[in-house]
């Protein structure tokens, strides 16, 4: 992998909330445009490659801006929030776990083949970590499982939402939304089948075939247009995930200290100090959940069990990167 001179010089130069607005609109212009389902398997793989480039870039000569990340980048959960409290008529929010940029071009495509109006499109911010909890708390919910048959209460972001949590049949999810005007609905898909794809020769080609499957057919759409029968909808997820079946693997010495730190993850709690390789391997930041170890980039170690095909929070582009699709119904 080469990064591009151009990008390289245009990243040096901007302030970090430019950089990364720039990294993050190149991230959106590689992922979202539309997909031939008979080629899925190979442009979904260039595109998570053409990414790498960014990944690259952060990890090695960009890594500072890691730290400037929270203050720069429109955090989903934000987003959200100034959204919903903007809504004056009906409105719903549809959190897909796990839901990357590589989703991104079935979701617009099948909105327009249905009919439904897209007012907006972009790619916003995961929590750092890139992982449920983080998110979910950061809208003022104690966990995911909160939402769980209307029982997050009042005292968070998106006042007045019926919520509901589950991981059910498409079907049976239209099934559980009512009329009420305000819902939150978090479908613990795609995130609840990753590790199915980890045996050797799956990973993200086996998780493409599910992910075509799921978005091009009538079953998610049908809890699509329940959700925005008289509401406007929007379509985000908690966190993205890193193809780290594709990623190279570490030297002996950086194996050894990753998987003393890290087990086969990709954050840690504890805080410790980050190891001393230069470009750093693990960067130590300080963020709104609290002081974390990250590991830095495209990188995986062999690891009892083996390391994960597909897995996230980790510092790259598609871990923290995700759709923000706002619709109606014509």
């Amino acid at each position: 992998m080469s990064l591009d001179y151009d990008l390289v010089q245009s990243l040096q130069n901007q302030a970090p909330a430019d950089a990364w607005a720039s990294i993050f609109g190149r991230a959106w212009d590689v992922c979202s445009p539309p997909i031939d389902v008979s080629k899925a398997h190979g442009e979904v793989t260039r595109r998570d490659r053409t990414v790498g480039d960014l990944d690259l870039y952060l990890a090695t000569a960009g890594w500072d801006l890691w730290s400037a990340y929270e203050a720069s980048v429109p955090l989903t959960s934000d987003a959200l929030a100034t959204w919903w409290s903007a809504q004056s008529g009906g409105k719903a929010v549809l959190i897909l776990d796990a839901l990357s940029l590589r989703e991104a071009p079935w979701l617009l495509a099948g909105a327009e083949e249905r009919g439904f109006t897209v007012h907006d499109a972009r790619p916003t911010g995961a929590e750092l970590p890139a992982d449920t909890t983080p998110f979910a708390k950061s809208l003022g919910f104690s966990q995911r499982s909160a939402l769980g048959n209307n029982g997050a209460g009042g005292a968070h972001k998106l006042a007045g939402a019926r919520t509901d949590c589950t991981d059910v049949a498409w079907e049976d999810c239209a099934a559980l939304v009512g009329s009420e005007p305000a819902w939150v609905f978090w479908h613990h898909w795609p995130d609840c089948t990753l590790h199915a794809h980890d045996d050797p020769g799956k990973g993200l080609s086996s998780l493409t075939d599910e992910v075509v499957e799921h978005l091009t057919g009538d079953a998610f759409w049908k809890l699509v247009f329940r959700l925005a029968e008289g509401r406007r909808l929007v379509i985000t997820g908690d966190h993205g995930y890193a193809a780290s079946g594709h990623f190279p693997d570490s030297d002996r010495d950086q194996t050894e200290y990753l998987k003393g730190i890290f087990k086969s993850g990709r954050w840690d709690g504890t805080a410790l100090e980050p190891g001393a390789w230069a470009p750093p391997i693990d960067l130590l930041l300080q963020t709104r959940h609290g002081n974390h170890l990250f590991v830095n980039g495209r990188r995986k170690w062999r690891s009892a069990g083996g390391y994960p095909t597909l897995t996230h929070g980790g510092l790259t582009v598609l871990e923290v990167a995700v759709p923000f699709i706002e619709l109606s119904r014509k």
